[in-house]
């Protein structure tokens, strides 16, 4: 209604207002350079007016625009915050539904397995590396993207301080390629769940011979005690309403003396629902917690113990990610279509450019039920030697 509305006014009102908001982040309609928009139809300006990014994302979708460096063109528009200058009323209907009901209840833990995770095994293949880590990897010492994703890995186990027979749970464990690397690399046991079905299946293909097991499962109902416990990429799907539950469900699950490191990526401001593009076609059901939101709902469960930041190398691992799957388009669009590519296009390199912007961050944070007995040594660099693809 909006924006059909919006439609009834004069176009180069609307042209005038969009541009002069560009112009903030020295980006130009029709421009010449990387960044600038290269608009087809006139309709875009009232559209992005009325719906704000659901609508520029859409647009982008259906063709109306184009972009040659859609990362720098959101790392320019979300450091001048343009994104808080656009607040359409439809905008209003998704806070309220946020305050009132709980996206992430039980009842809808699967939605984002089937929505996202299911939609097949094989773009993740092209997508993401040898290991399929859907997550930020660490690029310290690394210089592709499956060392990377392994130093990650490495660096995971060694502030875990893993050893031989300890007895592992990997909470949202993807295609189970975190699993086999702990149990290869470290000997240890691990249990992961996910509540995606394609995950589940590939996981225990990947890992039947190793001392591991994939459940089909969602984080609250568990039993078990467990030496360690790791989550990688997935409380991004828990929900502000359930980020203390989720905190109890882990302290319970954690032995006395056990260690819990939380890799999630995070927001600068607290917030209690996502971007409304993302929620419809991305990531339904998810926000970014903050700083403030996990350690709140940390208080009087765990004792924080290490708290790194390094979410300027996400901005890199979606790059490689995005390069992986334009170039094995020609491959994928057997079983996808324009529509579905200038969507993932839009997500990857929107992403690049919110953490380029520092808009979002990545977190590894390492926390224990009681204290660390003479104090907790910190893991920065990983040993690169032991990171070779295996």
């Amino acid at each position: 209604m909006a924006f059909e509305k919006a439609r009834s006014m004069p176009v180069n009102n609307f042209r005038y207002k969009v541009e002069r908001l560009l112009s903030f982040a020295d980006v130009k309609i029709d421009g010449d350079r990387p960044w600038d928009l290269q608009v087809h139809n006139e309709d875009l300006y009232a559209r992005i007016l009325a719906k704000g990014s659901l609508g520029l994302g859409e647009s982008y979708m259906d063709g109306w625009w184009d972009c040659n460096r859609l990362d720098e063109f959101f790392n320019r528009i979300l450091r001048a915050k343009l994104d808080e200058r656009v607040k359409p009323w439809s905008g209003l209907f998704g806070i309220l539904k946020a305050k009132l009901f709980n996206p992430q209840k039980p009842s809808r833990a699967f939605q984002i397995g089937q929505r996202h995770y299911d939609i097949g095994n094989n773009l993740y293949r092209h997508m993401l590396g040898e290991r399929l880590i859907y997550s930020c990897g660490y690029w310290e010492n690394a210089s592709t993207l499956d060392q990377a994703q392994e130093a990650k890995l490495d660096l995971v186990c060694r502030k875990l301080d893993l050893q031989p027979g300890m007895h592992v749970l990997d909470i949202g464990c993807g295609w189970g390629g975190t699993a086999k690397f702990a149990a290869q690399r470290y000997q240890v046991e691990v249990v992961g769940i996910t509540v995606s079905e394609e995950q589940a299946r590939f996981g225990k293909e990947l890992c039947q011979d190793l001392p591991v097991e994939i459940r089909l499962q969602d984080y609250r109902g568990l039993e078990g005690a467990f030496d360690r416990i790791l989550s990688l990429g997935m409380f991004e799907h828990v929900g502000y309403k359930n980020y203390v539950t989720f905190m109890r469900a882990v302290n319970s699950y954690l032995k006395d003396g056990g260690l819990f490191l939380l890799h999630t990526i995070g927001g600068y401001r607290s917030v209690t629902r996502t971007d409304p593009w993302i929620e419809r076609y991305i990531f339904p059901n998810s926000m970014l917690p903050s700083a403030r939101q996990i350690c709140a709902a940390a208080e009087g469960l765990f004792i924080l113990e290490d708290w790194h930041s390094f979410g300027a190398d996400y901005d890199k691992t979606l790059m490689h990610w995005f390069r992986n799957f334009h170039n094995n388009w020609d491959t994928l669009k057997e079983e996808y279509d324009e529509r579905f590519y200038r969507m993932w296009k839009y997500y990857l390199l929107s992403f690049a450019g919110s953490f380029r912007a520092r808009i979002n961050q990545l977190w590894q944070i390492v926390l224990s039920p009681g204290g660390i007995p003479g104090g907790y040594r910190p893991h920065r660099i990983c040993r690169i030697a032991r990171c070779t693809t295996n």
